[in-house]
C-alpha cells in the first residue's frame, strides 16, 4: 500500500496509523488507499473478499457513527459502490481505505493515552460494541513488562472468554501479549508517539493470532517523545543502601563543610538550621519553629534585620550570613523569592508559606524556583518541613520520638504531623519524614530515589494528592516496602477524551495500576497508612516469605465477620490440612464446632492462655496468623487484666518460637478495658515484634499490604 501525503489533521488518518502499526510488528488487514470513490475498485484488485471500505477525513473521528464504514463487500465493484454511497452521505472526505475483512474472534480494545499526571498509560479490555456497555478494561503504566500484561489480561471480568470458557476456543494469548508489549513495553510504540490518545478498537483475537482492525491516533504536540528517562527509571536497579553521608568524611561533618552536599542527607541531619520570619513583637509561625528547634538542640540561628536575638536564639541580619545546611522561610509569599536569593551556599531551603500555585498564583511559585541560587534546593512551598529524630529536625511540638526505620513523604504537612504523633503513640519509630507541599522543586520521586539507598529506612509511606511521571520509576526501583495513601482520587476531574481509551481512564484506576506494577500497597485512610507502616515495622525482616493466612480467636460470629474482612482485602483463608485438624482434636478442640479457618478458639479470663500457642503449633504452615481477642470479655466475665496479659505473652512466645511466622494481634472492643491496659498489651506485643490493631478490617488491610510487597519482591 502506498500512502498519500495528507495535511496533518487533529487526528492522523487511519492509513498512516496502520502503517505505524505495521512498522511496529503489529498485524493489520491487507489494504489499499483510494483518494476518490471511483478509484476504489482498482485499489481493491488483488485483495481477497469479503472487503471493508472506510472513509477518512480531517473531521471524521468516529467513522461508524456517521455511516462511513461498510462491511461484507463481495467484490471490488461492490466496494466501489459502497464508497460512492459513503461519499454522498459524508462530506469533506480525504479518501477511502479498502481492506480485507478479518475473520471472527474475540473483539478487544487496546489503547494508549497520556494521563495528565502519570504520562503514558496502556489500556486493554473487551472491545467492539462491548466497550462502552461493559467498560471491562485494565490499565498499566508504560513501560509494561510481559508479566504486567498477563496480569492485566487475567484481571478482566471477561478473561474466561480469552482462555476458552464453556467449551469455547481460547485465543492466542501469547500473540495478544506480544501486541500489548509492542505498544506499551520498553522500545514500544508509545515511545515514538506525540501521545495524546492512540486506540485500536477492535483488535480481533483468535486461535491463530491477533489483528488490529481499526486504529485511531490523536497526537498532542506538547508531548514529543521523551521515553528515555521513563524507560530507564522503570528498569533501574535499586540504589545501594548506604548510611547518610552528605559530607566528606566522619560521623559528623567538619565545621567548614556545610556547603558540600550529596543527596538529601542535609535535609534530615543538618549541621545547623536558620529560621526566617520570627518576630520580636508579633510572634507567628517563625517563632513557633524556633521553640520547636530549641527543644531538639539543633544548632540554630534566626534571621532578623535588626534584632540580635529572639527568645534566646542568636540572630543574623540576612540569610546570606547564616552558616547552615537548612533554612526555614516563614514570611509572606510575596517576600519569599527575595529571601531565597540570599541563600547562596545553603544546600536546602524550605518555604513554609502558602499563597502560591495552590491559590492560583503559579507565577509567584515560578519566581521562587528562578530565585534559587545555584546548588540550592527548595522544599515546598506550602509545606511544614522535616522530621528526623536522628538529625534533631522537627516541625511538630512535643519533643522528638525514638529514631526508627519508617519514612514518610507527604504533600500535606498537617496529615504528616498526625501520622507522626498518632504513629508514635502506637509504637512507630521514624527515620525520615518530609513534607513537600506544592513540590515546585524537590519532588516525591526524587526523595524516593534517595530513600532507596538510605540504610536507616526500612519502609516508606506516602501521602500524595497528585502524581508526576517519575513516580512510577521511583517506586519500581524502591527495595523497601511502601504504602501509598492518595487524596482526591474520586474528585479530580478528567480532561475530555475524544477516544474510548481516554474516556475509560480514571485517576483511581491509574493509582491501582501503579500499585499493582510496583508492589506498592494502596490504602484509603490515614489509619490504614499507619497500620501498614506498623506491619512493615514489626515484620519487615519476614516480609516476602511463606504463604497462607490463618485467623484464630473466640466467637463464631466475629470469625465470620473476620472472613468477610479478609475477603474484601483480597486475602484467601485456606482450609486447614487434615493432619492439623487431627492434632487440634487431640487438644480437645472442635467439640460442638467445626475446625476450620477462621478457627474458633475459647479465649477469655477463665481459659488457659497458652492454648493459642498450642493451637498454632498444631496447625503450623501458615505464614500469617491473625489472633483476635474480645477485650471486653476479660472485664465482663472477670475483673483483672492479668489473663489478658498472659494471652499476649503466649502470643509473644509463639512469635519468638517461629521467627518466620508473622503474628498479628487484634484487640477487639479494646475501649472496654480500663485505662492503661491496652498500652500494656501493646507493649508486650511490640517486644516480640507483633503489631496490634483494634479491628479485623484494619488488620486485614495491613496484612494485605505485607502480602502486596511479598508478592512482588519476595519469595512466595
Amino acid at each position: 500500500m502506498i500512502l498519500q501525503e495528507f495535511p496533518r489533521p487533529v487526528h492522523v488518518p487511519e492509513p498512516e496509523v496502520k502503517a505505524l502499526l505495521r512498522d511496529a510488528g503489529v498485524a493489520v488487514p491487507r489494504g489499499a488507499v483510494a483518494i476518490a470513490a471511483g478509484d476504489v475498485a482498482a485499489a481493491a484488485e488483488g485483495l481477497t473478499s469479503p472487503l471493508v471500505v472506510k472513509g477518512f477525513g480531517p473531521d471524521l473521528l468516529h467513522k461508524s457513527d456517521v455511516g462511513a464504514v461498510r462491511l461484507n463487500l463481495a467484490s471490488p465493484a461492490a466496494a466501489a459502490a459502497a464508497a460512492a454511497d459513503i461519499a454522498a452521505r459524508v462530506p469533506a472526505l480525504s479518501g477511502f481505505l479498502v481492506e480485507e475483512q478479518a475473520t471472527g474472534g474475540v473483539e478487544l480494545i487496546v489503547g494508549l493515552v497520556r494521563d495528565p499526571g502519570f504520562g503514558p498509560v496502556l489500556l486493554a479490555g473487551l472491545g467492539g460494541v462491548w466497550t462502552e456497555a461493559l467498560r471491562d478494561t485494565a490499565l498499566r503504566l508504560c513501560p509494561v513488562s510481559e508479566t504486567d500484561v498477563r496480569d492485566m489480561l487475567a484481571s478482566l471480568r471477561g478473561a474466561p472468554i480469552l482462555y476458552g470458557s464453556r467449551g469455547g476456543s481460547a485465543v492466542n494469548i501469547d500473540a495478544l501479549v506480544r501486541l500489548l508489549v509492542r505498544l506499551g513495553g520498553p522500545g514500544g510504540l508509545w515511545e515514538s508517539l506525540d501521545l495524546g490518545e492512540f486506540e485500536l478498537n477492535p483488535v480481533i483475537a483468535g486461535q491463530d493470532g491477533v489483528i488490529a482492525v481499526d486504529a485511531r491516533y490523536i497526537p498532542d504536540a506538547r508531548y514529543a517523545p521523551s521515553a528515555r528517562s521513563r524507560t530507564e527509571n522503570a528498569q533501574a536497579a535499586p540504589a545501594a543502601r548506604e548510611p547518610v553521608q552528605d559530607h566528606e568524611s566522619g560521623d559528623r561533618p567538619p565545621e567548614n563543610s556545610c556547603k558540600i552536599t550529596r543527596g538529601f542527607g542535609g535535609v534530615f541531619e543538618p549541621r545547623g538550621v536558620a529560621v526566617v520570619g520570627a518576630s520580636t513583637s508579633k510572634p507567628g509561625f517563625g517563632n513557633m519553629f524556633l521553640e520547636f528547634y530549641k527543644a531538639t538542640g539543633v544548632p540554630l540561628v534566626a534571621v532578623h534585620p535588626s534584632a540580635t536575638e529572639i527568645a534566646g536564639v542568636p540572630c543574623v541580619s540576612s540569610l546570606s550570613a547564616a552558616d547552615v545546611d537548612y533554612a526555614l522561610v516563614a514570611v509572606p509569599a510575596e517576600r519569599c523569592a527575595d529571601v531565597l536569593r540570599q541563600a547562596e551556599g545553603i544546600p536546602f531551603v524550605q518555604v513554609m508559606s502558602g499563597g502560591f500555585a495552590e491559590m492560583g498564583r503559579a507565577e509567584l511559585e515560578a519566581e521562587l524556583v528562578e530565585a534559587l541560587p545555584s546548588g540550592t534546593r527548595l522544599l515546598g512551598p506550602n509545606c511544614m518541613g522535616v522530621y528526623c529524630p536522628r538529625g534533631r529536625q522537627t516541625f511538630v511540638g512535643g519533643g522528638l520520638g525514638p529514631p526508627g526505620g519508617m519514612a514518610l513523604i507527604s504533600q500535606s504537612g498537617g496529615l504528616a504531623g498526625e501520622v507522626i504523633k498518632v504513629g508514635e503513640r502506637r509504637g512507630l519509630a521514624f527515620s525520615r519524614v518530609v513534607t513537600v507541599g506544592n513540590a515546585a522543586d524537590v519532588t516525591p520521586a526524587e526523595l524516593l530515589r534517595w530513600l532507596a539507598g538510605d540504610a536507616e529506612t526500612t519502609a516508606v509511606g506516602l501521602y500524595l494528592e497528585r502524581a508526576d511521571e517519575d513516580l512510577f520509576g521511583a517506586l519500581a526501583g524502591l527495595p523497601q516496602p511502601a504504602v501509598v495513601l492518595v487524596g482526591g482520587r474520586s474528585s479530580q476531574g478528567r480532561r475530555a477524551a475524544a477516544s474510548h481509551t481516554g474516556g475509560l481512564v480514571s485517576d483511581a484506576r491509574i493509582w491501582q495500576a501503579l500499585a499493582a506494577q510496583t508492589g506498592t500497597a494502596l490504602v484509603t485512610s490515614q489509619d490504614d497508612l499507619i497500620g501498614a507502616l506498623s506491619f512493615f515495622q514489626a515484620h519487615g525482616a519476614r516480609l516476602g516469605t511463606g504463604d497462607g493466612v490463618l485467623v484464630i480467636g473466640p466467637s463464631g460470629g466475629a470469625s465470620v465477620l473476620a472472613a468477610d474482612a479478609f475477603d474484601r482485602a483480597g486475602l484467601a483463608l485456606d482450609p486447614l490440612a487434615s493432619e492439623a485438624i487431627e492434632r487440634l482434636a487431640a487438644l480437645g478442640l472442635g467439640a460442638g464446632t467445626s475446625l476450620a479457618n477462621p478457627l474458633e478458639l475459647p479465649i477469655g479470663p477463665r481459659t488457659r492462655p497458652d492454648l493459642v500457642r498450642d493451637a498454632i503449633e498444631a496447625i503450623g504452615s501458615f505464614a500469617d496468623v491473625i489472633a483476635h481477642v474480645n477485650v471486653q470479655s476479660f472485664f465482663t466475665y472477670g475483673d483483672a487484666a492479668e489473663p489478658l496479659y498472659a494471652y499476649a505473652e503466649a502470643l509473644a512466645a509463639t512469635q519468638a518460637a517461629h521467627p518466620g511466622m508473622r503474628v498479628t494481634l487484634v484487640t477487639r472492643n479494646g475501649e472496654c478495658a480500663p485505662a492503661g491496659v491496652e498500652d500494656a498489651v501493646r507493649a508486650i506485643a511490640a517486644g516480640a515484634g507483633i503489631p496490634v490493631y483494634r479491628s479485623m478490617e484494619a488488620a486485614a488491610t495491613a496484612v494485605a499490604a505485607g502480602k502486596t510487597y511479598g508478592g512482588r519482591h519476595g519469595a512466595a
